[in-house]
């Protein structure tokens, strides 16, 4: 009897090992002859840039690890392959291979991706994510660069940034009227609205814009990145709460031929590694601010707040302007409408669930 059952367990077990076998052998003949990949990789940020670049290269490094060397991208720092600013058509023609950047520096060419950028006093970063990858966002922001022969993926989040640098301090809204400013996304549509004149300028160039007096003030990014860009050399009265970002996504753009010409396997790998730098840039992000702030203090930076009354006017401009957008653009409206509706919903549990703000 001891035999039998034996002999049975046997039995079994080579049928499980089998069929075990069969799937494993099934899915390395789909994937083991998957052929290498090495891509192009524009950034619109340069590569010592503390997270906005940083990310990028971070990417670089670990989709190569975790593809065991089959997917690699070869970084090419800003103005090295394209002009950053017209990486997005050259992605869309096959001219590049792919791009890392953020969707609102497209503003001019596809109004809606501005909301896969920053949204004027909207979601912080759990709020955002939610919503991309549970709330609808995803599909609309797929469906928007395919229509771009793009395939492009979130690869990155930052926590809020800073409302910007000026020059002389801002007592009111009238101090606004006639500043030029460098801003960024929607946020520049509320700061015309004030009366600022404004422009979107590429990294690199806005140093030099605000030394020569191109430009009278400037937003970019949190303390962290905004101190490694000096700017603090140049003006010395720093604006918050960032209004206009409260989270910043950013992402890989690749060629939609490219992206469909993977297998299965390597699309997921690109995918996998572009979660991990989501929560790796997040918590750099929020760890970083501190340090930064402190050392700004120190050399003579003013840390100053928008008053409720400002706040409450930039929100009202921004209505305006969200309105605007959506009667012009169809695919603004969609997105638009898809995150008001799941903000209106996620309320209900951020009111119970999260301790109260000052605001």
């Amino acid at each position: 009897m001891i035999i039998r059952f034996t002999v049975l367990l046997i039995i079994i077990s080579a049928l499980v090992a089998c069929g075990v076998d069969n799937k494993s052998d099934k899915y390395l003949k789909e994937n083991q002859f998957d052929k290498p990949v090495n891509l192009k990789l524009a950034s619109t940020y340069p590569s010592a840039l503390i997270i906005l670049g940083t990310m990028a290269k971070r990417f670089q490094e670990q989709i190569e690890l975790i593809s065991g060397g089959n997917i690699k991208f070869s970084f090419f720092e800003p103005g090295a392959l394209s002009p950053p600013l017209e990486t997005f058509d050259a992605v869309s023609y096959g001219a590049l291979d792919s791009a890392w950047s953020s969707p609102g520096f497209w503003s001019g060419k596809v109004p809606a991706l501005q909301t896969f950028a920053a949204i004027p006093f909207g979601p912080d970063s759990p709020e955002y994510m939610a919503w991309y990858y549970n709330g609808g966002g995803q599909k609309i922001f797929e469906d928007i660069y395919h229509k771009h022969n793009i395939h492009s993926i979130i690869c990155g989040i930052s926590p809020p940034e800073a409302s910007g640098w000026f020059k002389e301090e801002i007592k009111s809204l009238g101090d606004l009227k006639s500043i030029r400013m460098r801003f960024f996304g929607l946020g520049a549509r509320v700061m015309s609205k004030m009366g600022v004149s404004t422009q979107l300028l590429a990294t690199g160039d806005i140093f030099p814009a605000l030394e020569l007096g191109a430009i009278d003030a400037t937003e970019f990014s949190m303390p962290a990145v905004d101190q490694k860009l000096g700017f603090n050399k140049i003006a010395k009265h720093y604006y918050f709460p960032g209004w206009h970002q409260q989270s910043t996504f950013f992402e890989l753009m690749i060629n939609l031929e490219i992206w469909n010409s993977l297998s299965i396997q390597q699309q997921a790998q690109i995918n996998t590694t572009c979660g991990d730098n989501m929560r790796f840039s997040i918590a750099e992000g929020e760890a970083l601010q501190a340090e930064a702030i402190n050392s700004l203090k120190e050399t003579g930076t003013i840390f100053h707040q928008w008053p409720d009354h400002m706040l409450d006017a930039f929100e009202a401009a921004w209505l305006e302007v969200a309105k605007e957008e959506a009667n012009k653009d169809p695919d603004f409206d969609r997105a638009w409408t898809s995150l008001v509706k799941f903000r209106k919903s996620y309320k209900t549990w951020k009111e119970l669930g999260y301790l109260k703000t000052n605001r």
